[in-house]
């Protein structure tokens, strides 16, 4: 049985081979996206499955349109994620094939429909020890300006983010060789 991906603990090996099965009776298509096997339906991203440390489980791309008539879809990061839902799972006695379909069917309706949750503008933000850096050293300065206005962005927010002041020069250290590397935040994760 071949590794998937998405299984970080390498303890869901069954239990996911097991969804594998149900979401190919949907007839959709599986390919690797974001490190992880991800269902698509005529181009639209359907859902994705995945086992972590304490469970494994489904989420559908557009799950907020889901009607959930069974409570079994959660919001894994409230007040940031804003269609994505997951369905978790603890042990493989928790599945249910004949819902798991009806919520996959469902969801290919919703994207049919094209259904979407409209995204909310990010307020800009800046950082202050960042920027401070960059005025210290023009290689760092013109290194950043090299970014796409976005992997800028994930830069400050993965300083900004961080409740101490030391936590934030940690991590501005830490990014600083990736700076200078080209190497943005989140490229491991991209394709």
């Amino acid at each position: 049985m071949e590794k998937n991906p998405w299984n970080k603990t390498d303890q869901w090996n069954e239990e996911l081979e097991f969804l594998k099965s149900i979401v190919a009776k949907a007839n959709l298509f599986e390919d690797i996206k974001w490190g992880g096997p991800v269902y698509s339906y005529n181009g639209k991203n359907i859902l994705g499955i995945g086992g972590f440390k304490s469970y494994f489980g489904i989420w559908f791309f557009n799950g907020v349109f889901l009607k959930d008539e069974q409570k079994l879809l959660i919001n894994a990061q409230e007040g940031t994620t804003k269609s994505m839902r997951q369905m978790r799972f603890n042990s493989i006695n928790e599945i249910d094939e004949k819902v798991i379909l009806q919520y996959i069917k469902e969801a290919i309706s919703i994207k049919e429909k094209v259904l979407t949750v409209k995204s909310t503008k990010k307020k800009s933000i800046q950082s202050d020890l960042l920027n401070e850096a960059c005025n210290l050293n023009d290689n760092l300065k013109n290194a950043f300006n090299e970014f796409k206005p976005y992997k800028q962005s994930e830069f400050i927010e993965y300083i900004e983010s961080a409740k101490q002041e030391k936590t934030k020069l940690i991590r501005l250290e830490k990014i600083k060789p990736m700076i200078l590397s080209n190497t943005g935040l989140n490229d491991k994760y991209r394709k």
